[in-house]
């Protein structure tokens, strides 16, 4: 798998609240709402309703960022490109904010959407001016900070008046060890379909779960990265189907309102612990990747997360909350950028 990169990096934006800001029980949808009003009315120099048509629609930011356009890519034929970004909320959980109390969000950032950095925090920082959540409630951005690999953060951008400053981000280590099982504990639910169905607990199985970080990383790669790359994928599929595996999976239903759709979805998903046995070193890096890529449906919502663990004893979880929080306390899943290890 020689060849292949993907810039990638996370920050951090943090806010106070300014009134009362009411979050719902997953607040990516929300965020992404706001946000993408936000970043169209910053980026947008036409003002048309659509952006089809558009004469500025092949260089515009908003597109690119918020909705790219359809590919035919070597997977298969996307209605819409993936995202180049991966909103990731504080936890799970309704939660409100008080006015003078501070809160914050992650957003991983890939390929062109790391040199949109300015436009982004503006978009975040208007965003919340103007109304987050239930209510509308509105915060004050006051800082934008960038994780590195061991999970320090460092400020990149110390006040919205001020620039941002140059920050060298360094390369995040893909190696896994190849001996003994790896443990994913997923934190945020999980929506592997079929047919446009999405799979319960007991219809899943390693392949399916392998086969979808192959696709992620590689419609990344394709999209924001270096280009599409060159694997045999019926060697991989064949490869994924024959990996032994451990669960302890249960469904978590999570609803969102679609404004453009005008309609309430249920999108829930699969948290909890899975164990993978005797993984072929190609799959390795690729788990890596998609600890901050996420994998399955409504990734850019933050949904389908996990975190890898290497050690003779799995991963309790107890729900995606206390998952969430322990992870945060390890900062284990904190990168900046991913340039691949030579072997990937």
């Amino acid at each position: 798998m020689d060849g292949l990169s993907i810039s990638l990096a996370r920050y951090r934006f943090h806010f106070t609240a300014t009134t009362p800001v009411q979050f719902p029980e997953w607040a990516g949808s929300t965020l992404r709402g706001g946000f993408g009003h936000a970043l169209r009315h910053a980026a947008c120099m036409t003002r048309q309703k659509d952006c089809n048509g558009c004469p500025l629609q092949a260089t515009c930011p908003y597109p690119a960022l918020f909705a790219p356009p359809a590919r035919t890519l070597p997977l298969q034929k996307l209605t819409q490109a993936p995202a180049p970004y991966v909103i990731e909320p504080e936890g799970w959980g309704i939660r409100r904010i008080e006015p003078g109390q501070n809160w914050h969000l992650d957003m991983v950032l890939m390929g062109r959407a790391l040199h949109e950095l300015p436009l982004i925090t503006l978009a975040w920082q208007r965003a919340a001016a103007r109304g987050l959540g239930m209510g509308d409630g509105r915060s004050a951005l006051t800082h934008v900070e960038v994780q590195h690999q061991d999970g320090h953060l460092h400020p990149v951008l110390e006040n919205p008046q001020a620039r941002f400053a140059d920050h060298p981000i360094p390369p995040l280590d893909l190696r896994l060890n190849s001996k003994g099982p790896v443990h994913l504990c997923i934190t945020t639910p999980l929506r592997l379909q079929e047919n446009g169905k999405a799979l319960p607990p007991a219809r899943l199985d390693a392949g399916r779960l392998l086969m979808q970080v192959v696709r992620r990383v590689s419609l990344i790669a394709t999209c924001h990265g270096s280009g599409p790359p060159h694997w045999d994928y019926g060697k991989l599929k064949t490869q994924a189907q024959a990996v032994r595996d451990e669960r302890q999976l249960r469904w978590l239903d999570w609803t969102r309102h679609s404004a453009r759709q005008q309609q309430t979805m249920q999108l829930g998903g699969v948290v909890g612990d899975w164990t993978l046995h005797d993984l072929p070193p190609e799959f390795l890096p690729l788990l890596k990747l998609g600890e901050w890529l996420h994998i399955g449906k409504e990734t850019v919502f933050g949904l389908g997360r996990y975190h890898i663990r290497q050690d003779n004893s799995p991963i309790v979880t107890k729900g995606p909350e206390h998952s969430w929080q322990a992870i945060e306390k390890e900062g284990k899943s904190r990168t900046p950028q991913i340039q691949p290890s030579p072997d990937f």
